[in-house]
């Protein structure tokens, strides 16, 4: 089969390789999956530099996010089918085995019907990025309807959910956005207010669209400035949750300043729920399956490229040129 590989760490145009390849074989609990679609993240490229937590052993094929069809492996693990059968599953790739790929491996216990409203490019998008927004907002910031969400990088992959998410949560939305390409986008998304911070400072303006007050919740996968003026920003009992440092910079936050502006930082690692409280997981997939039914939620998928030019949408991922979502399609 064609697969992409990282033999050696560093910038993922420079270290991914294409080339052919077995099939990966499935063991025990677990599924070979002929990839359809197949999501890029942020942690692709952070895997590729060997900067992520996860780090698979060289060589490893990345892309941990897909929509695919079960070919083969340990079905028994999947349990009951949806009404309908099992049809498209969506999920995350086991490592090395990974998604930017013809075939990949599933673990048998985390795979999921994939939404019959979505193409394969949106149901591959679905489950990381949504899960996480989902989590973030509701599971950790108990975002309530009628409080003010502030959410950075809203056109990107992550960012886009939240907006979407915030919306049907009844949340007012400001969206951070860097550039005309991204505030079009955050805007079609349906946020309230979207903010260019490459020509607006979001701080003054979040102030003046809240009336002084500020924000209740602010979502934020970037790190570094970002979360400084969310600091300055936040509202009397707010929640700042910290979803990833796509900026580059971890803050160090001065604990006295949340505790004289009396909010809360909240830390968001979704993965771990895979682990700690998979019932979490597969009750959200289906909250998520049903916005997306109704038209509430629709992945924000900003090109559908050939497998081909896996390495070029890593790196324009990694160099945040991208807006939504990018997929990859054998």
């Amino acid at each position: 089969m064609k697969a992409w590989q990282v033999p050696a760490l560093g910038e993922p145009a420079e270290v991914m390789v294409q080339t052919e390849t077995d099939r990966p074989q499935p063991a025990a609990g677990q599924l070979l999956v002929r990839v359809r679609a197949a999501a890029v993240n942020f942690p692709d490229a952070l895997m590729c530099r060997g900067h992520y937590q996860v780090r698979p052993p060289l060589p490893f094929t990345p892309g941990v996010e897909l929509c695919g069809d079960v070919v083969g492996g340990d079905r028994a693990g999947m349990g009951a089918p949806p009404a309908g059968g099992w049809g498209r599953v969506v999920g995350t790739a086991l490592l090395p085995a990974g998604a930017f790929a013809e075939y990949a491996l599933m673990d048998a216990a985390a795979v999921f019907a994939a939404p019959p409203v979505l193409d394969d490019a949106e149901a591959a998008a679905l489950h990381i990025g949504y899960q996480t927004a989902w989590f973030a907002l509701h599971r950790r910031a108990r975002l309530r309807a009628g409080e003010t969400l502030l959410v950075h990088a809203a056109a990107g992959g992550v960012g886009s959910a939240a907006v979407q998410l915030g919306k049907a949560a009844g949340a007012t939305v400001i969206a951070v956005v860097g550039g005309a390409r991204k505030a079009a986008a955050a805007t079609a998304l349906g946020a309230d207010l979207v903010i260019d911070r490459h020509g607006e400072d979001f701080v003054a303006a979040v102030k003046q669209a809240t009336g002084g007050r500020g924000a209740d919740v602010v979502f934020d996968p970037v790190g570094g400035d970002a979360y400084t003026g969310s600091a300055k920003c936040i509202a009397f009992e707010g929640r700042i949750v910290v979803v990833g440092f796509a900026g580059g910079t971890i803050p160090a936050p001065g604990l006295n300043h949340a505790l004289v502006k009396n909010y809360s930082i909240l830390g968001l690692h979704w993965g771990l729920y895979n682990v700690r409280d998979p019932q979490a997981v597969r009750d959200c997939h289906a909250e998520l399956t049903e916005l997306a039914a109704k038209g509430v939620v629709k992945p924000l998928i900003g090109e559908r490229l050939t497998l081909d030019r896996a390495a070029e949408a890593v790196q324009r991922v990694a160099d945040g040129d991208s807006v939504g979502r990018l997929t990859l399609h054998p």
